[in-house]
């Protein structure tokens, strides 16, 4: 499958949008992708995992090294879990409480272990790198990370472990303030996603 293929699974989910969108990171941009629409036909889910893993299979991950998936909730827990199924590994996720990122539901990690670290959507990298403090904090190795879309292909320096994706879609963004549709005030702005900022 190639990246053409899978954006119009976007596509024909109804799920690249365009408005004017306050992001998870907090910034802004007049189109967005919900992946939950996507997600929520499993074939299209194996699919995404699938390539996901098909991506790296060989080259950069050695995927019997790895201990176990974690995916940030809540736009990794589809394709985490997937991808985790795919690869018959322990899954667990973190989860915010009271705007910290956690781990919560009994999970743990084995010190030492190596995880792949999986997410949807990645803009800033933000729910990633919390996702990977938490794997660190207690006592675990994230090796990777995947994730179905990059929105902001080729931000260098977002993380200290390698990220490969299989849908790039330059999507600019704005800081709220600095926002030309909130200056324009002719869309109002919507929070499709599941953080408030």
């Amino acid at each position: 499958m190639n990246e053409k293929e899978m954006l119009a699974m976007y596509e024909n989910a109804g799920a690249l949008l365009n408005g004017h969108f306050i992001l998870s990171s907090g910034r802004h941009s007049a189109r967005y992708l919900q992946s939950a629409l996507v997600l929520m036909d499993i074939s299209n889910a194996t699919a995404l995992a699938t390539a996901l893993i098909e991506k790296v299979d060989g080259s950069c991950v050695d995927f019997d090294a790895i201990d176990m998936v974690v995916a940030p909730a809540i736009g990794g827990l589809v394709i985490g879990q997937e991808v985790a199924r795919l690869l018959n590994k322990p899954y667990i996720f973190t989860e915010r409480k009271e705007g910290e990122m956690q781990l919560r539901r009994g999970f743990s990690i084995p010190a030492g272990s190596k995880l792949l670290v999986v997410e949807d959507v990645i803009t800033t990298g933000g729910s990633v790198c919390e996702c990977m403090a938490v794997v660190r904090e207690h006592g675990g190795e994230p090796v990777q990370i995947l994730a179905v879309v990059d929105r902001a292909p080729g931000a260098d320096g977002r993380f200290d472990v390698p990220c490969d994706t299989v849908i790039q879609l330059d999507v600019e963004t704005f800081a709220a303030d600095d926002c030309p549709m909130c200056q324009a005030g002719a869309i109002e702005a919507v929070k499709p996603g599941s953080r408030t900022v």
